[in-house]
């Protein structure tokens, strides 16, 4: 029994040929449209509030180094979404991602994240918003983007405007203590600020949700070409806005909830304090906008293939939008956990990156031969033993145990154990544990299969972002934690209760040809020998 639960919980995710190019949904999005669609999603409270709070109690003027350091630690996640867009442009995002490179339960977890609308205002918003999505993938498309345009322009007139009263004594020379002016807070207060302003990036992955609506000539090439867009344009805007913020008011003068508007105002400028007020709902709107975009898509994903009630995968027959998912969906969309189930989302990708990459994959396409991905070196302790386990399986617990070593060594410093030599020595004999299951996961053979986009400096750049990913879980609330496990307590229940016994991918292992291609890729015995 336990042994076909098992089997149950980790069958994978298979796509024949280009099945994955098939859907309901009506592809006529284009590479515009989705880039917009990440940035609606990332403008907005990261400009208007955030850049406040972190200048007046975290960074100073050092902040534009936060916003470049929180930048890089996006992309690092934002490589491994690429990747995946590049290979399985399908609706869903981490879901299908993660159903693909670890299995079912697994993808159940990242798949069931909502939002976060938090009062009434933002209640009706959402619900005038869903009203302009049902329409149509082109009609939110095109509300989405006349948005952003907006917006951009309300952020160029606020740089422009603001930099006729730049001072640059703000950043240069110290403070009546003998403190830094461009870091008040020192190196720490500035890396402190970089894992604030990391939030601001969190968006870029809602263009991989429409992934079975973008234009069939290039679907393989969109994703990938649309996150490292977005994610360039939204941090040279961060790096600008900030940088005119500082270089207006003294850090110890901003405010913290309407540092723009503030600071406008007291140089008499109402006009364009007036047009910041106009940017800020734009920008709430516009997040709205691409919220109520994604998530319905992902619910969309899930119920089609089986794991949620099959009635959310309806499609109506004339906007082509999942419009059960989107109703329901809007009206529940009141959860307060974006930041944690976002950075699990983004932990499970850069994850399932690494098990896909040293898994066999097919030789030009041919499925009865394989290439050696997935195989040990010969230095490596027991490889007859690792071997002789079901494909993927050494992988996967090498990645696991990774994860479980970034936690280990993120709560050290979390709970400051590492000021005590006990926990130096921990954090020596978990480095060491770090180190040998680095070797291990490098003792496996990449595959060859080539695709539009492929993460570069496997294993380094995906375990990076686990790592960074890791940590900035950790800091995260005792309340926001507890919140996570309630609702993934819900959602396992409805897994087992009706997505278990519902799976399109458990039907289709029904013969005995199927089940021989039960994993990702065909049974390793396939391979063709190395020469």
């Amino acid at each position: 029994m336990a042994s076909r639960i098992w089997k149950a919980i980790t069958r994978k995710k298979k796509f024949e040929g280009d099945s994955h190019l098939d859907t309901n949904l009506r592809r006529c999005l284009g590479l515009m449209d989705i880039t917009f669609l990440a940035l609606g999603q990332m403008m907005g409270a990261g400009i208007y509030v955030l850049t406040g709070t972190v200048v007046r109690n975290q960074a100073g003027p050092s902040i534009v180094f936060s916003f470049i350091l929180a930048g890089i630690a996006a992309l690092l996640s934002a490589f491994s979404y690429a990747e995946f867009g590049a290979r399985f442009p399908r609706a869903g995002s981490a879901y299908t991602y993660t159903y693909i490179g670890f299995g079912e339960l697994w993808a159940f977890i990242p798949g069931g994240f909502f939002s976060t609308y938090p009062d009434v205002l933002s209640f009706v918003l959402i619900c005038l918003c869903a009203c302009i999505i049902a329409i149509g993938s082109r009609v939110s498309a095109n509300v989405n983007t006349s948005f952003v345009v907006l917006n951009i322009l309300v952020i160029i007139i606020v740089i422009i405007s603001g930099m006729c009263y730049a001072d640059f004594n703000n950043w240069t020379g110290t403070t009546s203590d003998g403190r830094s002016n461009f870091f008040p807070y020192g190196v720490t207060g500035t890396l402190t600020g970089a894992a604030t302003c990391f939030f601001s990036y969190i968006g870029f992955e809602v263009l991989a949700t429409a992934g079975e609506e973008k234009a069939i000539s290039a679907p393989h090439r969109t994703i990938p070409v649309a996150t490292f867009l977005s994610i360039g344009v939204i941090m040279t805007l961060y790096i600008l806005v900030s940088s005119t913020l500082t270089l207006m008011v003294p850090y110890d003068q901003v405010h913290t909830t309407a540092p723009f508007a503030e600071a406008f105002d007291a140089r008499g400028c109402t006009v364009v304090k007036y047009i910041i007020s106009i940017g800020a709902l734009i920008g709430l709107t516009n997040n709205l906008v691409t919220g109520v975009f994604a998530l319905p898509r992902s619910v969309y994903a899930m119920a089609d293939d089986g794991l949620l009630f099959g009635w959310l995968a309806h499609v109506n027959s004339y906007t082509k939008v999942p419009l059960n998912a989107i109703v329901i969906f809007t009206l529940i969309n009141a959860v307060e956990f974006l930041s944690i189930g976002t950075l699990f989302a983004y932990s499970f990708v850069s994850a399932s990156v690494l098990v896909l990459r040293y898994q066999s994959a097919p030789i030009d396409g041919d499925e009865k031969r394989m290439d050696g991905g997935g195989e040990l070196s010969s230095w490596i302790p027991a490889r007859n033993f690792w071997e002789s386990l079901p494909s993927g399986t050494s992988i996967s617990l090498a990645v696991g145990a990774l994860i479980a070593s970034f936690f280990w060594l993120s709560f050290t410093f979390r709970t400051g154990f590492y000021e005590s030599w006990y926990g130096q020595m921990s954090i020596g004999f978990n480095g060491l544990c770090i180190v040998l299951i680095m070797a291990f996961i490098l003792g496996h053979t990449q595959n060859s299969l080539k695709t539009n986009f492929k993460v570069p400096c496997v294993p380094f750049l995906p375990c990076l972002s686990l790592l960074v990913n890791v940590f900035m879980m950790s800091y995260l609330t005792t309340a926001t934690w507890i919140r996570l496990f309630v609702w993934m307590g819900i959602g396992l229940l409805i897994y087992f209760a009706y997505g278990i016994r519902h799976s399109k991918e458990a039907k289709r292992l029904t013969t005995i040809a199927d089940i021989r291609m039960s994993s990702t890729f065909p049974n390793k015995n396939n391979r063709i020998p190395k020469t």
